[in-house]
């Protein structure tokens, strides 16, 4: 066992704050000051972009990758950046258009970029090792290829732990016949996550103890304060199941404000980015998760959101106060200020920390910053799913090496006579399962995308949840229906650090094969007690309800703990394609996945 050593508790509590607040002034120390508008060219289509990364428009592009000096907590360190900013600069393409970019390395080592969401052939995903070698140190890769889409993207390197160390930036792609969301001012808001120390010791830290960065741990007072709420057996009874469990209901994230600093268009909260308004406008902000650890519930108070698109794709409106997304999702928001001055508030799920911003109408402005909401514990629908929906028991089935009558190979199964209509509720758990990298199987998964998760259920604010969402446009495709079920479970063993799916890590496991054309069903069974963004390259993800209803195009889906959640596809481009968990440690752990399309 692992033994954290702490300093005295004022000098730990100073460290914590200057990393949640980070310097006013922190970032990179040298090279583009990260302050640019949008070009002329481009003026009629987002009039103006703020103060953010610079802007590049156009079809032609050089971007180089290099490493920058930068200073975010007062502890100088090397980051890895394109064309010297965090983030990169900001591509503006338009719809139609093919687009060239010339990616130079500048690094001791091998680099990449993948253009996240965008879907294009597959030797231009930016993938090493299954899309493309990678870019060598010292030679230039050149990316071609043509824009078929709209909307808010973003992109960001696929080489280890590179976009942890600052390599990500935005996309925005106009419609080539003009944008239909009205909006009289566009604001990129990218929010990330820094950390000083190596990413590769954050990530033997965490094999070695997994809650290494948890500090929300249960004390005395929570059992007192559960005795109080549910009685003293319940209470005791609920400590007893987690502790044989060997889990820990405070375990909602693997990083925390302990180690990271939580960035807003690469600024920190004590930097308190700003974008400027004129009195009477609309705003639109694109909002882009580039975190490799953080999910984020974002709200602006006193000041309501109206999303009009999700991945890049226009959703009908709807208006809310607060929305959570993980990395790689985006979200786009219109809002109408009336005020002088708005905080921009994205608190992290397991409330840490937060990144923060103001929309103002000039520079000098600011608004009151909100108080952290306090924790909240996961739950037994977190833990065990259903529960009594669906007329049975949820249960959690512990790995004690036994191979049951359940165990069967799930990887795909045929379709009959009614099409698939409707998504599979029968639980199948791969005989792969069952092995050391996994901790917890689900039985009874829980299907309400209605759920804002833990820690927003029932805060007395509006917030988003998945069931929201609708396609303005409808989906595509969507009168076809699937010929085939690909049912995967996400499985981890949180004492290992083991991450995985159907229990087998990336190395140990085979390709998902698809056929060019066919009209296929996913489904998304978390078997584990954490959140995770799934992203699929090369084609979207058609969101569905648990009746088979089409909701909204994804190219990233959350998947919350014990849930089961379907989406339909179809794989228009051939090749090979990655298919993982968006947390960065949980991707290179194990949960990842090739996928061919032939």
């Amino acid at each position: 066992m692992t033994v954290k050593e702490f300093p005295a508790s004022g000098v730990a509590d100073f460290r914590r704050r200057r990393f949640v607040q980070g310097l006013a002034a922190g970032g990179v120390l040298l090279g583009l000051s990260g302050l640019s508008s949008v070009s002329k060219a481009f003026a009629t289509e987002m009039p103006s972009a703020g103060n953010q990364a610079p802007v590049l428009s156009g079809t032609e592009f050089h971007l180089i990758i290099d490493q920058s000096p930068v200073n975010f907590t007062g502890n100088p360190r090397m980051a890895i950046t394109i064309n010297g900013s965090i983030p990169a600069p900001t591509l503006i393409w338009r719809e139609g258009d093919t687009v060239t970019l010339r990616v130079t390395n500048r690094l001791a080592e091998d680099t990449s970029i993948h253009w996240h969401g965008l879907i294009l052939p597959f030797q231009m995903d930016g993938v090493p090792g299954i899309s493309f070698p990678g870019i060598k140190p010292g030679e230039t890769f050149t990316y071609r290829f043509k824009v078929r889409q709209t909307g808010t993207y973003w992109y960001h390197s696929h080489s280890g732990f590179q976009e942890m160390l600052g390599m990500y930036g935005a996309i925005v792609i106009v419609p080539a016949r003009g944008e239909r969301i009205g909006a009289d001012r566009d604001h990129v808001v990218v929010l990330s996550d820094w950390t000083d120390a190596d990413p590769m010791a954050v990530f033997a830290r965490l094999k070695q103890q997994s809650d290494y960065y948890n500090f929300n741990q249960p004390t005395v007072g929570d059992l007192v304060s559960d005795v109080r709420r549910h009685g003293l057996r319940q209470a005791v009874a609920m400590r007893n199941m987690w502790n044989a469990m060997r889990m820990n209901p405070t375990d909602l994230g693997d990083l925390s404000g302990e180690t990271l600093t939580f960035l807003m268009n690469g600024t920190t909260p004590a930097g308190n980015w700003r974008g400027i308004f004129k009195r009477g406008e609309r705003v639109r902000l694109r909002f882009i998760n580039a975190a490799s650890s953080t999910f984020y519930d974002v709200r602006i108070p006193g000041l309501t959101m109206t999303v009009v698109q999700a991945d890049g794709q226009d959703v009908e409106p709807v208006s809310v106060d607060e929305f959570r997304f993980g990395p790689a999702e985006t979200y786009d928001v219109i809002v109408e200020p009336r005020d002088d001055a708005y905080t921009i508030f994205a608190q992290t799920m397991e409330r840490s920390g937060y990144a923060r911003g103001t929309l103002a109408l000039d520079a000098s402005l600011s608004a009151p910053v909100p108080q952290v909401d306090a924790p909240e514990k996961l739950g037994m629908t977190d833990m065990m799913g259903a529960m009594n929906h669906g007329g049975g028991d949820g249960q959690v089935i512990k790995d004690d090496g036994a191979h049951g009558a359940m165990a069967m190979n799930h990887t795909a199964h045929q379709g009959h006579s009614r099409g698939w209509a409707v998504p599979s509720k029968t639980v199948r758990h791969a005989r792969s399962e069952y092995g050391p990298s996994v901790d917890m199987r689900v039985d009874m998964p829980r299907t309400n995308l209605d759920d804002p998760g833990v820690g927003l259920r029932n805060n007395g604010r509006r917030v988003l949840t998945l069931a929201d969402l609708h396609s303005r446009d409808g989906v595509i495709d969507d009168r076809r229906l699937p010929v085939r079920e690909i049912e995967l479970h996400l499985t981890g063993n949180m004492e290992r650090y083991s991450w995985s799916i159907d229990g087998l890590e990336f190395g140990q496991s085979t390709p998902v094969h698809m056929k060019q054309g066919e009209r296929l069903r996913v489904i998304l069974h978390n078997d584990t007690m954490m959140t995770h963004p799934m992203h699929l390259h090369g084609m979207w993800s058609d969101l569905e309800d648990d009746q088979g209803n089409l909701l909204a195009r994804r190219h990233t889906i959350p998947v919350q703990p014990a849930q089961r959640i379907s989406f339909r596809t179809t794989p228009h481009e051939l090749g090979r394609w990655a298919w993982h968990c968006h947390l960065m440690f949980h991707m290179d752990a194990g949960m990842f996945r090739e996928v061919v399309v032939s």
